[in-house]
């Protein structure tokens, strides 16, 4: 990586479809100078939160588009600080969902970019629309910065044939690009690298499984540093039980519940996305409660985390089936970092395959890179803390030669 100013800093912006949320990060040193979070875009009062100097700043204004959001969002830089004139920032870095089989990696902003990243819409209706006029807004108020698009799907580029095709007609899927893109792919990105630091190992000789596990959740088989397999696919529906989509289903479950419940499209795609996974097994997808309801004997909810674990053991086998030898298993994310039970359960009866975790080391919430496999274990298990906005700061950074 180009070595940056030692007072650079990139503005990271992850424009939703009603919020916004930003760091203002040192590539160099890895910490976030500033963050915050503009959220109810277009409701009657938006929420907004900025973090800097060790201090919170909560308000509640009216934001009715991104324009005015991201106009709050300088105007706290400007108010609270720190102030971004006098920060260095030589990038604005935007997360971007769907880069389709354009993108392999970040690039620079640019009117064709632009076009690109809109006629990709369709394969992510709900965040691309939106990145984009993050990106609109971003450039119309800092026009005097470099903007660069950093793809969620970029690390993906790399999965074989065998894994990213779909078994369907091919022309359909030439068409209309059925194939599997993936998602998370800068947080597996990321956490892969991290992880050859971490062990002090040639990041082209290790085998590794990363489970990025939240809200939404994925997997990824990586090796030598490049993507094999994912779990994610044409849309981040696919794969693991998450916290409310259903990760992988029969499709004729699709066509089950229309023809015979009468549900529409529409209708099928909100209760797979939004009224599923965790949740809709048993009511709660925050992981804490239902450990609380677990632990009171609530049958749904122990039932929930069977399935959640269930899927993520079958995934870890296959996984390993797929690169042959496995040096490394890594948790990241909410989940991941932060949930003991589910990492000493996920591993529980995978010794056979060489993965075992030590109980005492295992213990808490883990904010650092930690070993939580005994000494010599024949398969590393670590928890290592993701970071997307480091990682697209220093993308931009690295495309712009800062």
């Amino acid at each position: 990586m180009t070595a940056p100013h030692p007072t650079s800093t990139v503005l990271v912006i992850n424009s939703g479809s009603s919020s916004i949320k930003y760091q203002l990060v040192d590539p160099a040193g890895g910490e976030a100078v500033a963050s915050g979070i503009v959220e109810r875009i277009g409701e009657e009062l938006g929420a907004v939160k900025h973090v800097a100097h060790g201090t919170t700043t909560k308000r509640e204004v009216p934001v009715p588009d991104h324009a005015v959001g991201l106009r709050i969002v300088l105007g706290l830089f400007d108010e609270i600080g720190p102030d971004l004139a006098g920060s260095h920032v030589v990038a604005v870095g935007h997360r971007v969902v769907q880069g389709g089989a354009l993108f392999d990696g970040p690039v620079l902003i640019d009117p064709q970019v632009e076009k690109q990243i809109e006629d990709l819409a369709p394969l992510a209706p709900l965040h691309n629309p939106a990145n984009l006029t993050g990106i609109r807004v971003a450039q119309a108020l800092l026009p005097d910065v470099p903007h660069v698009a950093v793809f969620d799907t970029a690390f993906f580029r790399t999965l074989p044939d065998a894994a990213a095709t779909y078994a369907i007609d091919a022309d359909v899927a030439a068409e209309h690009q059925v194939r599997r893109y993936g998602a998370h792919g800068t947080s597996h990105q990321f956490v892969s690298r991290r992880v050859a630091e971490v062990l002090d190992r040639p990041l082209d000789e290790l085998n590794q499984i990363v489970l990025h596990l939240g809200n939404g959740a994925s997997a990824s088989a990586v090796r030598g540093g490049a993507a094999v397999e994912t779990s994610m696919g044409l849309t981040p529906l696919e794969g693991l039980v998450m916290g409310t989509r259903s990760g992988d289903i029969d499709p004729a479950v699709v066509f089950h519940l229309h023809r015979n419940a009468g549900m529409s499209i529409d209708a099928i795609d909100d209760l797979l996305n939004r009224r599923s996974g965790i949740k809709g097994i048993c009511g709660e997808n925050d992981f804490r409660t239902l450990h609380d309801l677990v632990a009171a004997g609530d049958e749904k909810a122990a039932l929930a985390l069977d399935v959640y674990l269930h899927r993520l053991r079958k995934y870890i086998g296959a996984y390993h089936a797929v690169l042959g030898r496995l040096d490394v298993l890594t948790f990241t994310a909410g989940v991941g970092e932060n949930d003991d039970i589910v990492r000493l359960r996920v591993c529980q009866g995978l010794e056979p395959m060489g993965i075992v975790v030590d109980p005492v080391r295992n213990e808490g919430r883990i904010g650092v890179p930690t070993v939580i496999s005994p000494d010599g274990a024949p398969v590393t298990v670590l928890v290592v803390p993701t970071n997307e906005e480091l990682a697209i700061a220093r993308q931009a950074v690295d495309v712009i030669g800062a």
